[in-house]
């Protein structure tokens, strides 16, 4: 269990990388114990992701009646989350070495971890406005929209200062991680079963 004042510290570093300064890794524990400790952002980014598994759930089946059909579907909306936040740092820390980026893998992993605590903090507002407020359904998606547009700009920023290797470099790694993790939500989505009904009732 994390401080308090060390889980802001982190999260103040990790915006920091998110508005482009280098700065910010000076806030960050990027020792080993700092490394592990890090995905204690998933705990941290918990409420905020439940919100959103939870809207989503309710966006999937609409139906007043199928409240049993939602609270199933949520454990599996977490396990695609977490293993889209996991497996893409895998699949990094095996081609680490062979692309260049060994020598700051440690710190972007730190760095990305903080950062997605955030983005699930700044995207969960939208995500309550559609479960308070199902009408407003298309206002918030529209806002759901920018903000995730926002948020790809603050990861790419994290990025390019985290692996101080250019804007080359860091644009391919960003693609690449994006990438890894909308492969993992496709994948689990199928094999999990997490679409849309059919003929979701109204």
């Amino acid at each position: 269990m994390l401080a308090a004042n060390e889980i802001q510290s982190s999260l103040s570093g990790a915006w920091r990388l998110m508005m482009g300064k280098a700065d910010g890794l000076r806030l960050l524990d990027l020792s080993a114990d700092g490394f592990w400790n890090s995905f204690f952002a998933m705990i941290v980014a918990l409420p905020a992701l439940l919100v959103s598994w939870t809207s989503f759930a309710a966006d999937l089946y609409p139906g007043a009646d199928l409240y049993g059909e939602r609270i199933a579907l949520i454990p599996r909306i977490a396990v695609i989350d977490f293993c889209a936040w996991v497996l893409p740092l895998v699949g990094l820390a095996i081609a680490a070495k062979p692309i260049g980026i060994r020598p700051r893998f440690v710190h972007y992993v730190v760095a990305s971890n903080w950062a997605s605590a955030i983005v699930a903090w700044m995207m969960m507002p939208p995500a309550m406005l559609r479960l308070i407020f199902p009408a407003a359904g298309d206002a918030a998606s529209l806002v759901s929209v920018a903000l995730l547009l926002l948020s790809l700009v603050f990861t790419w920023r994290l990025t390019n200062a985290t692996l101080n290797r250019g804007p080359g470099p860091a644009t391919a790694v960003f693609a690449g991680m994006l990438m890894a993790s909308l492969v993992v939500i496709y994948a689990l989505q199928t094999a999990l079963g997490v679409t849309p009904p059919l003929e979701a009732p109204v």
